[in-house]
């Protein structure tokens, strides 16, 4: 008797079984929030239905700026070859959305061709229309880089009067609806032109919810003198802190990307430096895509929880018969409060609503006779996955991520600097004297005798104690020190050789001087006397 009532319960305790992630994402957003979204028109609000290519597609990375920032030539420095639709120069060039993607032959296609290819993530885009649909294109090739990630080119925003001709579609929009999509979001800025024009600032803000995919790159920096650059990088951080209302700083890499002889060759190290973390930042992206997708999901369940509260608290107030017109009016009016109550009903945090006033500005066009009520079952079926299925698959996130080979970006730029001596950081710090015939701590090694020997070597050693009187000399924390003692003492015997106690001096002035220390002792710094015991 009431069987049911144990199958639905049993139902909800026991999370769906799922083989990967993708799969499993494409389940649950199916059968647990589609549904909701579609109760409640949440897609004529916020953002299309998802499809199977967006939980399929490559990481991918949306690039945004001002005109003549340097996006194209970006794109082009990292595949290190042209790709078709490319054009470079001092005015706005790009104007057009260009998708750079793998493909076997080269070749463009046009916007309105892909916006009804169901193996790319992009058919919900032909809801912006031709206007826009005839300045979208996928410009497809064979290169390596493009086999981990695609990247999408956008038109340089305008400054000045140019910005008040109109595109013919809603700019913001359409990368707000990329926004959501893509792994990473690098706005560029251009070392020489700051100013941070209405489109510009308008677009940030359509990015508002995505701050965590967002990073600034300050391109052109070879340009101006250091004194000049720290100015421009205070001026760029307060600009931006106007802008995006977070306490966190965004993350600004600063350098010079493209292929050219660098003008102001001083800061060379620097952006050396910078490109480094931003190329390993962007080669996680394929590491961290199926994260990045149930990350978004959890924030469009979220998002579509809170719209089916509203929705439903506008139906809720609508009379059944008279004065629609005047009660809607004075609904949108209200809403401001109708969010305040929904969040202390539901204890729902404030950053999880739609903003204000665009939410105000939608509800105008909307019937609200044709709302829906609040139907606790669907709202229970998103809380089951949040609860259950969510966790289910964070274990399957970390076991795909275990059992597959290293997933990263390579080919293009990112192979010029792997390997060789124009590696970061090659031939300095620890790396010094790499390729020396020499032991390279023999070159000061006469001054470090000169220490040993006032220490009260016994047979040749001195004790832990006695070293580190002198090591601690150095005012470098214990915990790095106890680093360095591990490093220096080869053959684990608790003393240090004349070699040895050299080695840890070379080591302490290697951190003095800002370089990390390695975790295993390089080769070339093993002393001569101890290379035949580490073979």
């Amino acid at each position: 008797m009431f069987s049911w009532l144990g199958t639905d319960d049993r139902r909800r305790k026991d999370p769906e079984v799922f083989q990967t992630v993708s799969e499993g994402l494409k389940k649950l957003y199916k059968t647990k929030l589609l549904p909701l979204e579609e109760h409640y028109k949440f897609h004529e609000f916020h953002s299309p239905a998802l499809e199977d290519a967006d939980f399929d597609n490559k990481p991918m990375v949306l690039l945004v700026g001002q005109y003549s920032t340097g996006k194209t030539t970006f794109i082009r420095y990292l595949l290190e070859q042209d790709f078709p639709g490319m054009r470079i120069g001092p005015e706005p060039t790009t104007d057009s959305f260009i998708a750079v993607m793998q493909g076997d032959v080269e070749g463009i296609v046009p916007g309105n061709a892909l916006v009804v290819d169901p193996k790319k993530p992009f058919r919900k885009l032909n809801a912006f229309g031709n206007a826009f649909l005839n300045r979208f294109v996928c410009a497809q090739l064979p290169n390596p880089v493009l086999e981990s990630i695609s990247v999408i080119d956008t038109p340089g925003i305008l400054s000045g009067e140019k910005q008040r001709i109109s595109r013919g579609y809603d700019f913001a929009a359409v990368l707000e609806w990329f926004a959501e999509r893509v792994d990473r979001i690098i706005l560029l800025f251009d070392a020489h032109k700051l100013d941070i024009s209405d489109e510009f600032s308008e677009v940030i803000k359509a990015l508002k919810n995505h701050e965590d995919k967002m990073r600034v790159v300050l391109n052109k920096a070879d340009q101006i003198e250091t004194q000049q650059l720290m100015r421009v990088y205070g001026a760029l951080m307060w600009s931006l802190g106007k802008i995006v209302n977070t306490p966190e700083v965004i993350r600004v890499y600063i350098g010079s990307f493209w292929s050219h002889p660098l003008l102001i060759p001083d800061n060379r190290k620097l952006f050396e430096a910078e490109e480094q973390d931003l190329f390993r930042d962007i080669q996680s992206l394929p590491r961290n895509a199926a994260l990045r997708k149930l990350n978004d999901l959890i924030k469009r369940a979220r998002l579509a929880k809170v719209h089916a509260y509203i929705i439903s608290s506008l139906k809720k107030e609508m009379p059944s018969m008279f004065g629609k017109d005047n009660k809607k009016k004075e609904l949108v009016n209200n809403l401001g409060e109708i969010y305040a109550r929904i969040e202390r009903e539901h204890q729902i945090s404030p950053g999880d609503f739609p903003n204000l006033r665009k939410m105000q500005d939608q509800l105008q066009a909307q019937d609200f006779s044709k709302f829906q009520p609040l139907k606790s079952k669907l709202l229970e079926t998103v809380e089951d996955m949040l609860a259950s299925d969510i966790a289910q698959l964070m274990v399957l996130v970390r076991q795909e991520e275990s059992q597959r080979p290293t997933q990263m970006v390579k080919g293009g730029a990112f192979e010029g600097t792997l390997h060789g001596p124009f590696g970061h950081g090659y031939g300095e710090g620890a790396g010094e004297g790499i390729d020396d015939a020499e032991w390279v701590v023999a070159r000061d090694k006469p001054m470090y005798d000169e220490i040993f020997y006032t220490l009260s070597p016994v047979d040749g050693k001195i004790t832990g104690a006695n070293a580190k009187k002198e090591m601690v000399r150095s005012k470098l924390p214990n915990t790095v020190l106890g680093k360095i003692w591990k490093l220096a003492d080869i053959d684990k015997d608790g003393m240090l050789d004349d070699e040895e106690f050299a080695l840890a001096n070379h080591l302490i002035k290697v951190k003095l001087e800002g370089h990390e220390l390695p975790n295993e002792l390089p080769s070339h710094l093993l002393p001569p006397s101890k290379r035949k015991i580490t073979e």
